[in-house]
């Protein structure tokens, strides 16, 4: 009876270590997240960046791999992209109409794993108060527990129902296009 209560007991303790090495787990942003969104413009390109940190993830991870995503959340606050500029910081939130939406919200809608360092993330933007869904290559690692993801996506002002921006009575003019990079650190 004691031998059988053991193997029964080791059995089960088994059971629960393989289940919790694989198991999904929710996951945070962490510090060393930046954002940056890069452009151009009749007098030279651009870049804004933003050090936010509001986002999770649902995530399974298994011997230093990512194994699935179920779920992912950012929530940018607009008003964090910073640029060397006060006067383009205040062109380009007027252009994100800050002054009605706060944020700029990405939800996972599906990933796809490439392979063991890439997948194909389907998610939707929110931008200016307009959703667009859009496809994201990320390049994935795992280093002591912190799952970083990295890429960019490509987007233009007039999908999200802006208009590129002017200065200077309209002698600067914004391009169309957008790049939207990311270094996300989960943990």
């Amino acid at each position: 009876m004691k031998t059988l209560l053991k193997k029964i007991t080791a059995t089960f303790a088994f059971f629960a270590i393989a289940l919790s090495a694989n198991a999904q787990k929710n996951y945070t942003l962490d510090v060393k997240t930046n954002f940056a969104v890069f452009g151009t413009s009749t007098m030279h390109d651009w870049e804004m960046k933003s050090g936010s940190k509001i986002g999770t993830a649902n995530l399974t991870v298994t011997d230093n791999k990512l194994t699935d995503i179920t779920s992912i959340k950012i929530t940018l606050m607009a008003e964090t992209l910073k640029s060397e500029k006060t006067k383009m910081d205040k062109i380009a939130y007027e252009t994100l109409k800050t002054d009605k939406h706060k944020n700029i919200l990405y939800v996972l809608k599906s990933a796809e794993k490439v392979n063991e360092t890439t997948w194909n993330l389907t998610g939707t933007y929110t931008i200016a108060g307009v959703s667009k869904e859009h496809k994201t290559q990320a390049k994935i690692s795992v280093t002591n527990g912190i799952v970083n993801l990295q890429g960019s996506d490509k987007i233009t002002f007039k999908e999200f129902g802006m208009k590129s921006p002017t200065a200077m009575l309209g002698t600067i003019k914004t391009g169309e296009d957008l790049t939207i990079k990311f270094n996300l650190n989960f943990k």
